[in-house]
């Protein structure tokens, strides 16, 4: 527009258009905030399409099937020159492809929505874009916008329609060459390029459900840019966490990783028929299509039953055309999703502790839906930690009565009659409600990290950088008193944050001013800290093998660790150690007696620790920081214990660290405001930050102790 700046007239106008982008991006704002949709968290199953350039292929070069790496890379992998490469839009021309046939197989295998790759990372666009003419439109004989007919065809058949976007390009001039690990910076020039492409995408495609952001590593306000403007073009629509940086509104684990950890964020899990390739290979050996079927059932309760969204790919061949054993595969899946149905929409994850041997739970409303993947031998199944008069046992996908017994220590199930084929679904219905167990019933001491129940999210400054982040702590406890002042104790990394801390139903925010403190002392002599050992770390930097709750063993410890001789407690040291890198050191600690001990840990960009195999903290830099220091408080039991510290460097050239056994620390208290307790005997707890950066921004209050006895 051309404004003639003394037209009074157009002045008005365009001051109006100022005024209508405010209120608009203060809409979008605000219905960020709104996110995730309870129709996003309720779909559970969803499709994946990895299709492109490299589908042509089929994982084969100059006759040769690739065998290194996924064949949706196999630019990479095989080593072949750009043109080379570019040069094959001109065969690419999916005749095959029917974007409605897709929607069906998707609605027939139970999915909601469908995610489809917009741009992978060879550049290539499956949509009209205007800012590369490297795209399905203007570089092949196809000559149709693809992403459009599926959009469209989301659209008429009543699913979600989704993108995934590459945020690195092989094909783009500006941006950073191929590398081993497709997590490079973005350049400034292909920053504009992404944001181009993206403002695009969420303009000319309809209603989009998520973008699913891929790879890259970005600064912290390139990831908030990005964010920003989906939220402001698409408000409804759910990002990827791979976005990086703590900007997301929902987690993405691992490729083909299921947690078993509780998550306090909406999470999706992606995974691909075969996990050694999302695109299509023409090579693959498929086995058998029973085996298959039921892996892919197996993971799907897997998901649901942790309360994620599982998103399942298919890679089509290079004529567009649906390779004939992924499709079966859907098919049969959505047979057994459409006599199970009640089991997966709508449900919450597994409202127990702990998973049962047999298989996995879900819940809804006044039932219990019990997926049986491994009958006992006995022919029965036990379940106990709930209150509540069980009305009724079937098989949900036939209605078949189940026998049971109510005691008071649980419920047992007869299994030995269950019609069914495949795995089968129990629903336990209520006669009016339930509720479960608490689990560790404080009852006296102190509240702390060690009692509590861990709700996690999973962070991501990049691909490399995720990792589970502890976002809160929760407890209950065993009182009689109608009043309570409880007492907090935290240590000097606690200092002057603000947390918010619910007891029953009263909630209060508390900065943590550090104006009363004590000096504790070590007792001497009731500590030794005996042999350090090192090993190189392997994987992402949330890798980490030795957590299980369990000391490492003498033989394990002696095959894969190095002794560290003559180790400067307390300086801080320097190692080359290459971006992406990881070193664990493993501490052995001897303590005389059940105790709390002090220790300073030097770290750089990441680091993630466990005491006795048990997760204790963990956290990455968004700042990139390559030096910081921390107080960690350990609760050693007597005897021998164990201190694992990873460390992670992903942006340096050098890993920084330190490690320094305290003899004095300082423990600071702050009285809370009196709290009135609910009527029962049991009482809830709950600790989180109160302003975090992000949802699954990590909590980092490990030494914080609350005294309500």
């Amino acid at each position: 527009m051309y404004i003639n700046q003394g037209n009074s007239i157009n002045y008005i106008a365009v001051m109006r258009q100022k005024l209508l982008f405010v209120l608009l991006s203060i809409f979008a704002i605000s219905s960020a905030q709104t996110k995730p949709t309870q129709q996003w968290l309720d779909q559970k199953f969803s499709m994946f399409i990895h299709f492109g350039l490299y589908s042509e292929y089929g994982g084969v070069y100059q006759g040769e099937p690739v065998k290194l790496g996924y064949s949706e890379q196999i630019q990479s992998f095989a080593g072949i020159f750009s043109d080379w490469y570019g040069a094959t839009a001109n065969e690419f021309n999916p005749t095959e492809w029917n974007a409605d046939s897709i929607v069906s197989l998707a609605k027939e295998a139970g999915m909601k929505s469908i995610v489809l790759t917009s741009k992978h990372h060879d550049g290539f666009c499956m949509y009209h874009s205007q800012y590369t003419p490297f795209n399905i439109v203007d570089a092949t004989p196809y000559g149709k916008d693809l992403m459009k007919e599926l959009s469209d065809a989301c659209h008429r058949g009543g699913i979600g329609f989704a993108v995934y976007y590459s945020l690195i390009d092989w094909h783009f001039p500006q941006a950073y060459p191929i590398s081993s690990h497709n997590a490079d910076p973005i350049t400034p020039q292909h920053f504009e390029y992404n944001m181009n492409q993206v403002r695009e995408i969420m303009t000319n495609y309809g209603d989009i459900s998520e973008i699913w952001f891929d790879m890259g590593s970005l600064t912290l306000n390139q990831s908030k840019e990005l964010y920003e403007l989906v939220n402001e073009l698409q408000p409804n629509c759910m990002i990827s966490g791979r976005l990086g940086n703590d900007y997301v509104d929902f987690s993405v684990m691992a490729d083909n990783e299921y947690p078993d950890y509780k998550l306090g964020v909406p999470w999706q899990t992606a995974a691909s028929i075969f996990d050694e390739t999302w695109g299509y290979r023409s090579w693959q050996e498929r086995g058998s299509l029973e085996e298959k079927v039921d892996e892919k059932i197996k993971s799907l309760i897997k998901v649901i039953s942790r309360g994620g969204n599982y998103l399942l790919n298919i890679g089509p061949k290079g004529d567009g055309s649906v390779v004939e054993f992924e499709s079966n595969v859907l098919k049969h899946i959505g047979q057994w999703v459409q006599a199970n149905s009640e089991a997966i929409y709508g449900t919450t994850a597994n409202p127990f502790h702990e998973v049962f041997s047999w298989g996995d739970i879900t819940a809804k409303d006044n039932a219990l839906y019990l997926f049986i993947e491994d009958t006992p031998s006995s022919g029965e199944i036990f379940l106990s930690g709930f209150e509540g008069k069980v009305s009724e046992v079937k098989v949900l996908s036939n209605n078949q009565l189940c026998n049971y017994t109510e005691t008071k220590e649980g419920l047992k199930i007869q299994l030995q009659t269950l019609d069914s084929n495949d795995i089968p679904v129990l629903k336990v219905s209520f006669q009016d409600s339930f509720s479960v167990t608490p689990y560790n019933v404080v009852r006296s001491g102190m509240l702390s990290q060690h009692n509590a129940v861990n709700t996690y999210g999973h962070s991501s400054q990049d691909y490399y950088g995720g990792y589970k982040s502890l976002i809160g702590y929760d407890w209950t406890f065993s009182s009689n008193k109608k009043r309570v002042t409880p007492t907090i104790y935290f240590s000097e990394n606690e200092k002057d944050k603000l947390v918010s801390i619910r007891i029953d139903d009263a909630q209060q925010e508390v900065l943590l001013s550090g104006e009363n403190s004590k000096t504790i002392h070590l007792p001497k002599g009731s500590v030794k800290w005996g042999s350090l050992y090192s090993k190189n770390g392997r994987g992402v930097f949330g890798f980490i093998e030795e957590e299980n709750g369990e000391l490492i063993s003498v033989d394990t410890i002696r095959k894969n660790w190095t002794t560290i001789e003559n180790f400067n407690y307390g300086e801080q040291q320097k190692m080359k150690l290459r971006p992406r890198g990881s070193m664990l050191f493993l501490q052995e600690i001897e303590s005389s007696k059940e105790q709390t001990v002090a220790i300073e840990i030097g770290s750089g960009n990441g680091v993630y620790m466990l005491l006795n195999g048990e997760y204790l903290t963990a956290h990455f830099s968004p700042e990139r920081k390559d030096w910081q220091t921390e107080t960690v408080l350990l609760p050693l039991k007597k005897g021998m214990n164990q201190l694992v510290i990873k460390y992670f460097n992903r942006f340096e050239d050098n890993l920084n660290y330190s490690i320094q056994p305290l003899a004095t620390w300082q423990v600071y208290s702050q009285e809370l405001q009196p709290t009135v307790l609910n009527g029962d005997k049991l009482h809830k707890v709950s600790l989180k930050l109160a302003q975090p950066n992000s949802k699954v921004s990590p909590l980092r209050l490990n030494n914080v102790e609350i005294k309500v006895f």
